[in-house]
């Protein structure tokens, strides 16, 4: 089991369940995610989905090992969704999003918040988009994204840095709503998504859809221009150098790169 799924008030709550992975998406954890969002998508009994970690993650993003086996193995077989899937899915889930980062939220553990219609954080949680110290490019649309969200400073340091943020300084930047006590998280993103969830879903997906719709064609072209990057950059020399010492257990040597 890699996902929990548990209703309550209108508000299915999706919790990452891969604890001893701080929650990093594998690729039946993309598959399982984007399967339960298309579930909820058309679900009338679900009016809000929020999205959690179990553990002292949220998600750690992509896990680098299998990454590392699908640069490097031409046979390792993809999911049937995978990355790309899940990203279809954020993009297209017609109603509200509430995601509540109970712990660290690395790469889709960060750019996730681009398609939050509400975001918590954990006053002791910590975010990081570490693309560049993966020697690779932004994901998720957020390249376009970020910057609406967060201001383009913002954005260009979070990510061109690859360093951490703190639930302080997300909350100045915009980058979530609201930071709560670790204890009183996930209690206080349920209850504003029991506030959304008692609306008609027709109004919520209405004002949603008029919302995001002028943003659909800047995604798509977005995440082309970021696919082409990713896949120039995923297993060239940065990107395998990357790899190489996570899985040895160093820091990376860019220094001729």
């Amino acid at each position: 089991m890699t996902l929990q799924i548990a209703d309550a008030d209108r508000v299915r709550t999706l919790t990452l369940d891969r604890p001893d992975a701080l929650n990093a998406f594998n690729e039946a954890l993309y598959d399982a995610t984007a399967d339960a969002l298309l579930a909820a998508a058309d679900d009338p009994d679900v009016a809000v989905v929020l999205v959690t970690g179990n553990g002292r993650g949220f998600s750690a993003g992509t896990d680098l090992l299998e990454m590392h086996k699908i640069a490097t193995d031409p046979a390792f077989e993809r999911g049937r969704h995978g990355f790309p899937g899940l990203i279809d899915a954020l993009v297209a889930f017609p109603k509200p999003l509430v995601v509540a980062v109970n712990g660290v939220g690395l790469g889709i553990g960060c750019t996730i918040l681009g398609f939050a219609d509400l975001a918590f954080m954990s006053s002791t949680a910590r975010l990081k988009c570490p693309f560049t110290s993966l020697g690779v490019a932004p994901e998720a649309a957020s390249s376009y994204l970020m910057p609406l969200l967060v201001g383009r400073q913002n954005a260009a340091w979070l990510l061109q840095s690859s360093e951490w943020v703190s639930a302080a300084e997300a909350l100045e930047m915009g980058l979530v709503w609201r930071v709560c006590e670790p204890d009183d998280l996930l209690a206080e993103a349920h209850r504003h998504a029991a506030v959304l969830a008692a609306r008609p879903i027709s109004s919520l997906v209405a004002v949603k859809r008029t919302m995001t719709e002028p943003l659909r064609a800047e995604i798509d072209a977005a995440r082309e221009r970021e696919n082409a990057a990713f896949a120039e950059l995923m297993g060239g020399p940065a990107n395998l150098e990357a790899l190489t010492a996570f899985a040895e257990g160093r820091e990376p040597d860019f220094s001729g790169l």
